[in-house]
């Protein structure tokens, strides 16, 4: 279907690209094919130099501080795969880049000669079978997966229409087993002024790795060997962190928090929290060098008149894009495990005008985020 009748200049009316979902969330995997078709509308028959899709993954960080006077930009980028399809390339284009030229329906190549109306012209990329962050978009940075269409005509500026796809990287069982992995912590607390005695608690957690909309449960055994009430709180919060010329920039968000019921004084209790992994939580980003997403579950205890003894574990959130390829290690004991799934299939790429899937390449090596000590930026807020 042609735009409407929005003018970029007297003989090119509009240049769109679109592509089609391949389920109904809109999200893309690992290997999946993306399909789709650059629509352009001339008023008047015009010779094309070139006309080109371009499909690109990357990270970015951007942001300013003022040192003095000065203003300093910190600026880092990461390049994840970049595929170039020509449907229309002149004899003058120079490229260096990878490049494929498409063909129509009858395997001939389109003409650079293109008369007045509507053009369609349909490609098709595969997502690089690599480890790659899911797409984000933060504060001071952004991970994107880009479809990019360019005409360029003798003389004339370039025109560009470009269109962002939702990828989410699976979770691997098998290369991070620390998803699995039970946590434990115990804190015990004197108190003094207005409270007496002491409190304490054991927490356990049945795993690291939870997915959106599982239910992470939490075993605590609370005693309160104190003179008041207490009652346990469980919080979740968020951090994002960006890397760039040595620096580090910090967002910390609260999400939301929970009270369980309260403990008499001279009491121990056995106490199990289920907390609901809501749907529409961001997945964490661990395997970006320049872009963490991160998640603490703080259980606490909330001791009035005192400092609240507290604990913190890292979480880590996980799409839900399909079952694990592996059965899981046996949950901790005294929990239960279960996995949502939601399986997306790839759609058969379209018959013609398109070039071949391109061959999987080898998975790269994850190289970790800094460690956070190592950057001048200290942490933005108490996580």
């Amino acid at each position: 279907m042609c735009l409407g009748p929005r003018t970029m200049s007297t003989t090119v009316k509009s240049l769109k690209v679109t592509y089609n979902p391949v389920n109904e969330k809109n999200i893309f995997i690992t290997g999946d094919m993306v399909t789709g078709q650059v629509t352009l509308e001339v008023a008047k028959e015009c010779q094309i130099d070139s006309l080109l899709i371009k499909f690109k993954g990357k990270a970015e960080v951007v942001w300013t501080e003022r040192c003095g006077q000065t203003t300093v930009v910190y600026h880092s980028k990461d390049k994840y795969f970049s595929r170039k399809h020509y449907f229309i390339r002149g004899k003058d284009v120079k490229d260096n880049d990878y490049a494929t030229l498409l063909t129509n329906q009858h395997g001939e190549t389109y003409s650079s000669v293109v008369a007045p109306g509507c053009h369609v012209y349909p490609f098709s990329f595969q997502i690089p079978v690599q480890d790659m962050p899911s797409s984000f978009s933060g504060s001071v940075g952004k991970i994107v997966y880009l479809l990019e269409a360019k005409l360029s005509r003798s003389m004339r500026i370039s025109k560009k229409d470009s269109a962002k796809i939702n990828f989410v990287a699976k979770a691997d069982f098998i290369g991070d087993p620390g998803l699995m992995t039970p946590q434990h912590e115990s804190k015990n607390k004197k108190l003094s002024f207005f409270n007496s005695g002491t409190v304490a608690m054991d927490v356990d957690i049945e795993k690291t790795g939870f997915f959106q909309g599982e239910g992470l449960k939490v075993l605590a055994n609370i005693q309160n060997n104190s003179t008041r009430a207490i009652k346990p709180k469980y919080t979740m919060y968020k951090k994002h962190s960006f890397f760039a010329g040595g620096k580090r920039r910090v967002n910390t968000r609260f999400l939301f928090q929970e009270v369980g019921d309260p403990i008499p004084p001279s009491a121990s209790e056995k106490v199990t929290r289920v907390i609901t992994i809501p749907h529409d939580f961001e997945p964490s980003i661990l395997n970006c060098s320049i872009i963490t997403a991160e998640y603490r579950l703080k259980v606490y205890l909330d001791v009035k008149y005192a400092s609240d003894p507290e604990i913190k574990f890292p979480i880590v959130i996980l799409p839900v894009t399909e079952v694990p390829a592996v059965a899981p290690p046996p949950a901790a004991a005294g929990f239960s495990s279960g996995f949502p799934s939601a399986t997306f299939g790839t759609p058969d790429p379209a018959a013609w005008g398109v070039a071949q899937p391109q061959p999987p390449t080898a998975p790269q090596a994850f190289e970790p985020p800094p460690a956070y000590g190592a950057h001048g930026m200290s942490d933005i807020g108490n996580y």
